[in-house]
């Protein structure tokens, strides 16, 4: 018995609409994560793109649990001595890009490299109920249905 490894020509990429509605972003994130990578498949292949395409929807009405919403902080530096900044999610949700929370949990939670820069291309992110993908006809996942912890009040 040989161990199956996937080529180009045997991947087929399928579109997956997720509504981010009252979803605890971590919970939310590792679902992406795992379809993005495509280990939900049994032809998954470490070294090759077989994920999914992902649109996110409702993305700037995800909640949090306990007080991460004003506790929790994002770090980045801007690359001189002294620039360490820092936000919290409560910030970035009410700013220009509130989207933003979704697709960093999401970068966070895949592997670092060339591969998982590219399999973050195939996520679609959007704040509102808007998307300009119906042409490709994507199925619904129902994410808050896999888990009653998976949805916030």
């Amino acid at each position: 018995m040989k161990t199956f490894s996937a080529k180009p020509a045997d991947i087929e990429k399928k579109w997956i609409l997720i509504d981010a509605e009252n979803m605890v972003v971590g919970r939310l994130a590792a679902v992406i994560a795992t379809r993005l990578r495509g280990k939900h498949l049994p032809t998954f292949t470490p070294h090759m793109d077989c994920g999914d395409n992902v649109i996110v929807i409702n993305a700037d009405k995800v909640k949090f649990t306990g007080k991460k919403m004003a506790d929790k902080k994002y770090y980045r530096h801007t690359g001189y001595p002294g620039g360490l900044k820092e936000t919290t999610p409560e910030k970035v949700l009410e700013g220009k890009f509130p989207e933003r929370v979704v697709e960093m949990a999401v970068k966070r939670m895949l592997p670092r490299g060339p591969l998982a820069r590219q399999q973050l291309g195939n996520l679609k992110v959007y704040a509102g109920a808007e998307h300009p993908h119906e042409a490709q006809s994507p199925e619904t996942l129902d994410v808050a249905g896999m888990n009653i912890k998976n949805v916030r009040a």
